[in-house]
């Protein structure tokens, strides 16, 4: 397999995106009672995202796989969502939608009321198999390749990021 076509993303188009998205939200009329920051990607994100809107920000870390830190804090959401409480999930990029997908499911498991419960990601796979609510902009993967490398994992050892897109070869194949 050849290595991907890595696209950094600049810390000024990572504003502009957040500000696409909160322009976003802010035109629906919806407003969440909370953001959740989807760690790690969406963490950042959703950071910039609560400043830039006021609305209050929570997180999850979903990539830890930590019970405590992860789905247990599912549980906790799911029953906001019961009282009521609508919520806006962040993460960075609605790649393949498998992420969305599990957290959509565990939500769900969880006895959310989904009604409640939104999705906004800075860049949205129009081909994905999850379907979000808000995004800054779209590609189609059938199309664009490239894997985006936003500013918090330009830290991190190119061939770090090469691995983690090598991990679901489709979406740069």
């Amino acid at each position: 397999m050849s290595d991907p076509v890595l696209t950094p993303i600049s810390h000024e188009q990572f504003v502009a995106d957040v500000r696409a998205l909160a322009a976003a939200l802010r035109g629906s009329g919806w407003r969440p009672d909370f953001l959740v920051g989807i760690g790690r990607g969406g963490l950042a994100p959703c950071t910039y995202l609560s400043h830039a809107t006021h609305f209050p920000m929570l997180s999850v870390d979903w990539s830890s796989e930590i019970e405590e830190f992860g789905q247990a804090l599912i549980g906790k959401l799911a029953a906001r969502t019961q009282g009521g409480e609508k919520l806006l999930v962040v993460d960075d990029i609605n790649d393949s939608g498998g992420t969305i997908e599990r957290l959509r499911a565990a939500l769900a498991a969880a006895g959310a009321d989904l009604n409640q419960v939104r999705f906004g990601v800075l860049i949205d796979n129009s081909v994905s198999k999850a379907t979000v609510d808000y995004r800054a902009r779209t590609i189609d993967r059938t199309v664009t390749k490239d894997w985006f490398v936003f500013p918090w994992e330009a830290l991190a050892p190119t061939e770090d990021v090469i691995h983690d897109a090598q991990l679901v070869p489709e979406r740069i194949a």
